[in-house]
């Protein structure tokens, strides 16, 4: 089921099945991809998993767990609603049969989404109801429609982070500057040839999709994100859209040189009876 949401001139649409945000919308102009044959979803959420583990496999209380998707189960599955109000939902998903084959603890998943100083908010508390530490990785995967303005191109566009940022990506050539101390990051298909740009450790709290050609641009802000990604398919022009991507860290699969998960110094362990809050916002102009 699909829950609208609004403030003023923003309105926000929020499908239950995977609490995904679907549309986001300033004076009736829609931002966020609308899916499609390049890429079926619109901003999943991630979680236990952010991206997989070597072979989708890993440990944990000793026993061997295949998770059987990308990005973890959160994304595939019905959430509950718990309130929704004109500018506010609010959705849960907790461990049931199906989780619980693929990863062993308990959780309880809230996600909120509201209007906070002219931004959405996306909100997230795992909650761990258990008397065991439970532990996972959380992250954000919106797709923003690119080019944003009628009459450009996807090459019209550029992400800019906050602040000046290094980012290297590993390639099978060897390792590649993406950025060296600069801020400005040009859109192409090619730059995308070695799938995602992820920054780890981020100097930025922001980062931007914008184009000098067009008014239109969209903002992520993610406070307490430890990792960034940029994302879009390679050689693809009908993939319109970029996806700017806060991440609790970097993906599950930097950290294969341990196959347990109490052991992966990435994830996020939470004590019994504890929770774990996460947000980033998104403003549109």
């Amino acid at each position: 089921m699909t829950y609208t949401i609004s403030s003023g001139n923003l309105t926000a649409e929020i499908n239950s099945f995977g609490a995904e945000l679907c549309s986001l919308k300033r004076d009736g102009k829609e931002y966020l991809w609308q899916a499609g044959k390049a890429w079926s979803r619109h901003a999943p959420i991630l979680f236990p998993f952010i991206c997989s583990p070597k072979d989708k496999t890993y440990k944990a209380k000793g026993k061997s767990y295949k998770m059987n998707a990308n990005h973890g189960f959160a994304r595939d599955m019905e959430f509950s609603v718990v309130h929704q109000h004109e500018d506010s939902v609010v959705l849960m998903l907790e461990d049931n049969i199906e989780t619980k084959a693929q990863y062993p603890f308990r959780f309880k998943l809230y996600v909120k989404y509201f209007f906070e100083d002219g931004k959405l908010v996306c909100a997230f508390r795992v909650m761990n109801p258990s008397s065991k530490v439970i532990y996972f990785y959380l992250g954000g995967h919106p797709a923003f429609n690119c080019p944003l303005d009628e009459g450009l191109s996807f090459n019209d566009y550029y992400v800019e982070y906050e602040k000046n940022e290094t980012i290297e990506q590993d390639t099978p050539n060897g390792m590649r500057t993406v950025l060296c101390n600069e801020n400005r990051l040009p859109l192409s298909r090619e730059l995308f040839d070695f799938d995602v740009i992820m920054k780890d450790n981020p100097a930025s709290k922001a980062v931007s999709l914008k184009s000098d050609k067009g008014e239109s641009s969209v903002t992520v802000y993610y406070p307490q994100s430890d990792c960034i990604a940029v994302w879009s398919p390679t050689g693809n022009d009908d993939a319109s859209f970029v996806c700017l991507e806060p991440w609790t860290s970097v993906p599950v699969y930097c950290d294969d040189d341990n196959e347990d998960i109490e052991q992966k110094k990435h994830a996020v362990s939470l004590q019994s009876g504890e929770y774990f809050d996460y947000r980033f916002d998104i403003e549109v102009k």
